[in-house]
């Protein structure tokens, strides 16, 4: 019987050094590794991108509709059909569900009664760290974002509401194409949550 299931293993790292630290989210690291039990075979390279981690979250009103984003991203040269995220740059032990609802009250002007998790996926393991969980939002409200203030990129965004129907097609059919949110709104309607076999909103 064939283990479909991911598990933690670490392979002995020989020499590491940084290629850069920075202010700013991410750091870019060289391990000399060693596969485990490989006696005799010479170490080798590997870079490893380190990211703290990050939530997504799929906030959805009682009329089935989901709050997007859009956003510009320098690295892709793109503006794209985004859910509200963030990182997790707090404290080490920081849950990420407190960190999903600031980032819903701080990006989206909303709070949430409800909350489930999705999924927790790694975004590019073969070079990356990062860590994305993935929340569902209901039972919304409107805030305000306290004392925080947009800035750069998020100071540019634009909210809009969407169709899950319409956003689901615009996923399949390839026009949005943002990695988190594809997969958050394909986990949610395969988990019965939104879309087509949902339970209501009571």
């Amino acid at each position: 019987m064939v283990n479909l299931e991911d598990r933690a293993e670490r392979w002995p790292v020989e020499e590491s050094s940084y290629l850069y630290e920075g202010d700013w989210v991410v750091s870019l690291r060289a391990d000399r590794v060693r596969r485990e039990g490989a006696e005799g075979e010479e170490p080798f390279r590997r870079i490893v991108l380190e990211h703290p981690g990050a939530v997504v979250v799929l906030a959805v009103d009682d009329g089935d509709r989901v709050l997007c984003l859009e956003q510009y991203r320098h690295a892709a040269g793109r503006r794209f059909v985004e859910l509200p995220a963030g990182l997790l740059d707090g404290p080490a032990e920081e849950d990420p569900l407190d960190v999903a609802r600031r980032e819903l009250r701080e990006e989206a002007l909303l709070e949430a009664q409800e909350w489930t998790h999705l999924g927790t996926t790694w975004s590019s393991p073969g070079i990356s760290a990062e860590v994305m969980h993935l929340f569902l939002a209901r039972g919304l409200t409107s805030t305000d974002r306290g004392d925080f203030v947009l800035q750069h990129e998020e100071a540019d965004m634009v909210t809009f509401w969407a169709p899950f129907a319409e956003l689901r097609a615009a996923v399949v059919e390839g026009r949005v194409a943002d990695g988190p949110l594809v997969q958050a709104v394909l986990l949610a309607e395969a988990r019965g949550l939104v879309g087509n076999g949902a339970t209501p909103p009571t």
